[in-house]
């Protein structure tokens, strides 16, 4: 098992490089379902949250409500894979919707974006069509291509106790 100290800076950075991640949620009756999200995340040195900036629509609070969990997965074609398992809250109050959209806004390229450009986002962090989700992970795992590729380097894993 890797220390998170260890494992959480080669996760952001990985999953940073990549940007976008396949989201899995799970419904009251236990069908699973993806769609692709932006998580920008942050790592203190001690703490490692996942912030994500989306349309709170029926489907993702239905699933969330019955299951606050989500897998998240990232790839990239060069086979660089990373995977986080986290616990998730909404937030739709003003001032974390303001904080998480210049979170956005401030942040460098590919993961920063003027998040203006989305539809139903034009009147800002206060828009109706604008939430926020926490991601808490409790897993990660980072698998450099090299450890698929070349049989080189290691796969990092770490659980929360």
């Amino acid at each position: 098992m890797t220390p998170l100290a260890q494992i959480a800076p080669a996760f952001v950075a990985m999953a940073h490089s990549i940007v976008w991640a396949s989201v899995a949620t799970v419904d009251a009756d236990a069908k699973p379902r993806t769609r692709i999200l932006h998580p920008l995340w942050e790592w203190d040195g001690t703490d490692l949250f996942g912030w994500v900036a989306t349309v709170p629509s029926p489907v993702k609070r239905a699933h969330l409500s019955a299951n606050p969990h989500v897998s998240v997965s990232y790839w990239s074609p060069t086979q660089d894979t990373c995977s986080a398992e986290c616990l998730v809250e909404w937030y739709r109050d003003d001032e974390t919707r303001a904080a998480v959209w210049d979170k956005f806004a401030t942040a460098p390229a590919p993961v920063g974006y003027d998040p203006r450009i989305i539809p139903g986002w034009a009147d800002g962090p206060t828009s109706e069509g604008f939430a926020v989700l926490r991601l808490t992970p409790y897993r990660l795992r980072v698998m450099p291509a090299a450890v698929l590729t070349q049989g080189q380097g290691e796969t990092l894993t770490w659980r929360a106790v």
